[in-house]
């Protein structure tokens, strides 16, 4: 028998073990949340390893949904498959609080359990963009408040928005926009700066 603490919902070094090593004799046994990324999962499952302070206990699917947490695309722990709409709305959400970071596909992918190939073809139905189109549109978006809000340097700008090279920020911002950063800033300067 497991000594699985003293409480069901505890995180035991046992459970924490089972969910790094993907133990599948675990999934009748508890769920796994992730606060940062609001999903469940069964401890078999191949997504990325969660730190473990985001990581709350749950002895059945129930009460992780009953804590507003959302089913894994990829290890179903509810049994029932997550509608893609669903599924993109967590990858929006997560783009929008996380635009400032490094994203790629990949990163998308394991952050809410899917496989790449999917994740784009899945985005580009639902939303009409790629997710990479999505991320730039967001931080353009993002940089525009700064422009018209801030005196902040064009290239501090884009490194809050997620852009390091500046040449490429200002690229991109021209493309999207039309006229450079600076231009936007001249143009629809608030008259408060």
């Amino acid at each position: 028998m497991r000594d699985l603490g003293n409480s069901d919902n505890e995180l035991t070094e046992e459970k924490w073990q089972a969910i790094l090593d993907n133990d599948s004799s675990f999934n009748d046994i508890f769920f796994y949340a992730v606060k940062t990324t609001g999903i469940f999962c069964r401890p078999s499952c191949k997504s990325r390893a969660p730190k473990k302070e985001n990581v709350l206990i749950f002895k059945n699917a129930n009460q992780a949904l009953s804590a507003n947490f959302r089913p894994c695309k990829r290890c179903k722990p509810t049994g029932e498959r997550l509608p893609d709409e669903v599924w993109i709305s967590q990858i929006t959400k997560y783009i929008d609080s996380n635009f400032h970071d490094k994203l790629t596909l990949q990163t998308l992918a394991d952050v809410c359990h899917g496989s790449p190939y999917h994740l784009q073809r899945t985005f580009k139905r639902v939303i009409g963009i790629s997710p990479n189109e999505y991320i730039e549109h967001t931080r353009i978006n993002k940089a525009i408040e700064l422009l018209i809000h801030t005196n902040t340097p064009i290239a501090t700008i884009g490194l809050a928005v997620g852009m390091k090279n500046t040449a490429y920020f200002v690229t991109l911002f021209k493309k999207k926009i039309g006229i450079t950063p600076n231009e936007y800033r001249i143009l629809h300067n608030d008259g408060g700066l």
